[in-house]
């Protein structure tokens, strides 16, 4: 990075905006479309330069939960831009995926502006559940001119059927596999991820925009209760990302020399350095090392060494906080001591997790954050799936001197990633690697395994039995040799 000369087609974000609700009666709430069209007249308004929304070149939305076939295209028609491209992305697609693409498409020449935004109501939709209704949204139907989508699947088979249905469990075996190399106790790695929660928490409240601004304390946080349950443990309510909120953000994006041209102020300018990416798809199961993250490593790496700068050295860093898993292989892919605070929003737990969109929120905190002299750097990590694709991204204040970078190392990962065979039903003998207690509203908790069979493949296998589970949560149980009959722990 530098102070010189800026590229002229070098991208710039030039404005940001999010939007929320938090309305008791989902009638009254926005409905995920109305809180993107909110956010993305915000981030024209934030640019100076409102009419730059007319012009944009690209729009794109990640896919949350509604049933919107085009959403883009409903934006670029109440913004005026008829002449932009849209694009859809599924679940399964980087959401920094979208702002590398757009940023690339405006280094390369393809388009002076481009508009990145999102938004879920998660919120609206459990209240309707609440009240015994569904929330209704207004069809839209038309197709967008690009759709995105993963190019395999982010669940194996033998995963769903174990129970794995919900992200959470399968975070928490992995949460396992790493505490069990870590040489922690059980309730020493508890301890630890309460106090950092709790120091989330406090960031969060800091944050005008997070949906929950109450700090919360380590013991309430660490252990389970009526109002904080055990998700998969050891992984309470208040570990998990939050996704039950009305939020939404835009990201406007236009080249160095239409920003200039449009008179929008230099002090508001903030300019994405690099980007790195991994999109090698293991499902959990079938990744041989459960401790590191490969592409967390590999696009850590990548994305430091374009910016030219240590990660000790970064004043701001938002690492994905879906689960606590996920803050650790960041962490440790960064080296970055314990000490490091590592979220500016107060996490995905606190701040508010909207499904398939809190990246842009966290990036629209990092612009906000550094516009207001928090820092000159700002590093982002970001996660499709289950841990399955990293990503990190690099913005500054100051201009890059080579313009927006953007690299993918999904041939490097997939090189240095071991695979294994996934078998369903498994009997015989093995090694567990990871293992965790379901816990769900009106159910009998199960265990599960996941094992290293005596002839070299995985197995997940589970249990109902109460010693088993109750062990499970008192004991370390990674490392332990078991026998399974037909996908069941023995006794």
């Amino acid at each position: 990075m530098t102070n010189g000369a800026i590229l002229p087609r070098t991208p710039v974000l030039v404005g940001v905006g999010v939007a929320w609700r938090r309305e008791d009666d989902w009638t009254q709430a926005l409905e995920p479309i109305d809180l993107m069209l909110e956010a993305v007249r915000s981030a024209g308004a934030d640019s100076g330069a409102p009419t730059l929304l007319a012009e944009v070149g690209t729009i794109a939305v990640p896919r949350g939960r509604w049933r919107y076939r085009n959403p883009s295209g409903e934006i670029a028609r109440a913004i005026g831009a008829t002449g932009a491209t849209t694009i859809v992305s599924s679940v399964g697609v980087l959401q920094q995926a979208l702002v590398a693409d757009a940023c690339q498409a405006i280094m390369d020449g393809r388009v002076d502006s481009a508009l990145v935004a999102g938004a879920d109501a998660g919120y609206r939709l459990l209240r309707a559940k609440m009240g015994g209704m569904r929330a209704q949204e207004r069809d839209q139907d038309d197709e967008p001119d690009v759709r995105l989508e993963p190019k395999a699947e982010l669940r194996h088979p033998a995963e769903v059927a174990a129970g794995l249905t919900m992200p959470v469990g399968l975070y928490a075996l992995m949460d396992s596999a790493r505490r069990a190399a870590a040489g922690l106790s059980v309730g020493d790695h508890r301890d630890r991820l309460a106090a950092r929660y709790g120091r989330f928490s406090e960031i969060a409240a800091a944050n005008f925009d997070s949906w929950t601004r109450a700090p919360l304390d380590a013991a309430t946080i660490r252990d389970d209760g009526p109002r904080n349950p055990m998700q998969a443990f050891p992984y309470t309510r208040a570990h998990c990302s939050t996704w039950n909120v009305d939020q939404a953000a835009a990201l406007l994006f236009c080249s160095a020399e239409r920003a200039a041209a449009l008179g929008i102020d230099r002090s508001r300018w903030i300019f994405p350095v690099a980007s790195a990416e991994s999109n090698h798809m293991v499902p959990l199961s079938a990744r041989a090392d459960l401790v590191r993250s490969p592409g967390a490593d590999a696009t850590a790496r990548t994305v430091l060494d374009i910016g030219g700068v240590a990660a000790a050295d970064i004043d701001l860093i938002e690492l994905y906080s879906c689960f606590p898993v996920a803050v650790d292989a960041f962490a440790d892919a960064l080296d970055l001591p314990p000490d490091r605070d590592l979220t500016i929003t107060g996490s995905m737990a606190f701040a508010g997790g909207p499904y398939n969109n809190y990246f842009f929120q966290a990036t629209a905190r990092a612009a906000a954050l550094l516009r207001q002299g928090a820092g000159r750097t700002a590093l982002l990590s970001c996660v499709s799936g289950i841990l399955t694709k990293q990503a990190f991204a690099l913005w500054s204040t100051d201009p890059p001197d080579k313009g927006f970078v953007r690299r993918d190392v999904t041939t490097k990962v997939a090189a240095s990633t071991g695979e294994l065979t996934v078998v369903e039903n498994y009997t015989g003998g093995g090694q567990i690697v990871g293992c965790t207690v379901l816990h769900a509203r009106g159910e009998t908790p199960r265990a599960i395994a996941l094992i290293d069979t005596d002839g070299g493949a995985r197995a997940l296998a589970v249990s109902d039995a109460a010693e088993t589970i109750a062990g499970m949560e008192r004991d370390e149980w990674v490392g332990r040799t078991v026998r399974v009959m037909a996908g069941v722990l023995a006794a």
